[in-house]
């Protein structure tokens, strides 16, 4: 490989041309943006499901990184009460906790350089600095230090120019321009924030989490029904996401566009593929049952405790009444018993607060290994690790 080196090109808003993929890719996810989604599956295991893919999305941007947990480790962490949190798994949580600040925060905050710092700040939070760990320095603060990239031939720019190429970066990213650019210069300001690395250690994590906020804000946000899983992108082929970055590097017209055609096509898959999970009858059979049956053959569950959590996804709520056939005449009390202890296991939960009602769980119960599985089975996962 050549020797690194920096080489300036401006930042600006780059058109395809009408007949190009690229065109067609914006148009399809302009129509997905805006398209009302009118699932079928109760909101309550909807977001489970998006707590379920927060989590993979995190592992995912983790392992691109070079974090070797797998799948199996993490969720491990999550059914058990560890306090001994081993940095790998302290990486994983940081992002979490980062996703969930952009879902309260991105909407109706701008997209700054104090909102970067904050991401920033969380993502590195109890980790130590290189060579020992994956954290930094001086968490929150642009670098003040010259950096190289591992594997690649371009060289960011000097450190003391970073504030003027970041400011510039926010100045685009928040510039008013017609809705169709939206996904463009998201694609556009992901490669730019790379080209520039403005932090010491965790652009990487800090990038992904920054395309995630430019998403929630431009309209693919868990309000109206959809989970995004943007990380899927890049960590289901880590070369081809450095191959695509490398491209865009040279600062071509062409190399760009081929990026962010890169980067859209991704979104676009992943969108549709997810999207599927609205539908209750799809989740239902594809992934609900079979994760209840594999639970039961791994003695997870009960005959009887399968046979109350499959009434529960038939009818996705469930009464006392509605699983009495299952207990041969035997008193009121032994149902309930046997529902109070699916409620301590985690594996129902009430409608509402004090409500009779009852809702399948399965995002913080052993049925999440299961569920996992099944999601993994069905092409659902962006890394697979569970075999």
């Amino acid at each position: 490989m050549s020797e690194a080196k920096f080489s300036h090109y401006d930042l600006k808003l780059i058109e395809p041309t009408f007949g190009s993929a690229l065109t067609d890719l914006i148009i399809e996810l302009d129509y997905l943006r805006k398209k009302t989604l009118g699932g079928s599956t109760h909101a309550t295991v909807f977001f489970q499901l998006k707590h379920i893919f927060h989590t993979l999305e995190s592992i995912g941007s983790a392992r691109i990184e070079g974090n070797n947990t797998t799948i199996a480790e993490y969720i491990e962490t999550k059914l058990t009460e560890s306090h001994i949190v081993p940095p790998s798994i302290r990486e994983i949580q940081n992002i979490e906790r980062a996703m969930e600040f952009i879902e309260e925060n991105a909407k109706d905050s701008p997209i700054n350089r104090a909102f970067l710092s904050e991401l920033h700040k969380m993502i590195v939070d109890g980790l130590l600095p290189p060579p020992k760990g994956e954290g930094d320095e001086t968490p929150g603060e642009y670098r003040r230090i010259n950096l190289k990239i591992n594997n690649s031939t371009h060289k960011p720019p000097d450190w003391l120019k970073v504030d003027d190429y970041m400011k510039e970066l926010l100045d685009f990213v928040n510039r008013v321009d017609k809705p169709k650019y939206d996904l463009l210069k998201a694609a556009i300001a992901h490669h730019r924030f790379v080209w520039i690395h403005p932090f010491g250690n965790g652009n990487g994590r800090t990038v992904r989490l920054f395309t995630y906020a430019m998403l929630v804000k431009t309209g693919f946000n868990v309000n109206v029904g959809r989970i995004i899983n943007p990380s899927a992108i890049f960590c289901s082929n880590r070369n081809d996401y450095y191959t695509n970055l490398s491209e865009a590097d040279m600062g071509t017209e062409k190399g760009i566009l081929t990026w962010a055609e890169y980067v859209l096509k991704g979104l676009k898959e992943e969108i549709e593929k997810i999207d599927k999970l609205t539908d209750y009858n799809f989740l239902k059979k594809e992934i609900l049952i079979p994760t209840i049956n594999y639970s039961l053959e791994r003695k997870y569950l009960t005959d009887i405790e399968a046979k109350i959590l499959k009434k529960a996804i038939e009818r996705q709520v469930i009464q006392a009444a509605d699983v009495k056939e299952y207990f041969g005449g035997k008193a009121d009390a032994e149902v309930s018993r046997q529902i109070r202890k699916l409620i301590d296991k985690n594996m129902l939960v009430p409608e509402k607060q004090g409500s009779r009602k009852y809702i399948l769980r399965f995002d913080n119960s052993y049925l999440l290994r299961s569920v996992i599985r099944s999601l993994d089975e069905k092409g659902f996962l962006p890394v697979r690790d569970l075999e």
